[in-house]
């Protein structure tokens, strides 16, 4: 089996905002990740990526948050997704102004 689109789509959130989420189901786990997906998911504003998740290979299962990286325990695609949502919310909230 081949590697399988899952979605691929960009969310504009305002003039300067925008999140793009791309999701595949892949034949075998990436190394480092214990599941069937590869996945990236930015949340670029003012031209900068200010959150991201993604496994690349070799480094598994992780989300970027401003400037920190942090390990994430990837359960489901739409477990996932609310998190990044979650995590696009609390920026908007909290950092959108520094």
């Amino acid at each position: 089996m081949k590697a399988i689109l899952v979605a691929r789509t960009r969310i504009v959130y305002a003039e300067n905002a925008f999140a793009e989420l791309v999701l595949w189901k892949v034949p075998t786990p990436l190394a480092g990740s214990s599941h069937g997906f590869k996945y990236r998911l930015a949340y670029v504003v003012d031209g900068v990526c200010v959150i991201r998740y993604d496994n690349e290979v070799g480094k598994g299962d992780h989300r970027h948050y401003g400037g920190k990286e942090s390990g994430y325990s990837f359960t489901t695609p739409e477990a996932l997704l609310a998190a990044f949502e979650r995590d696009i919310r609390r920026w908007n909230r909290e950092d959108s102004h520094s």
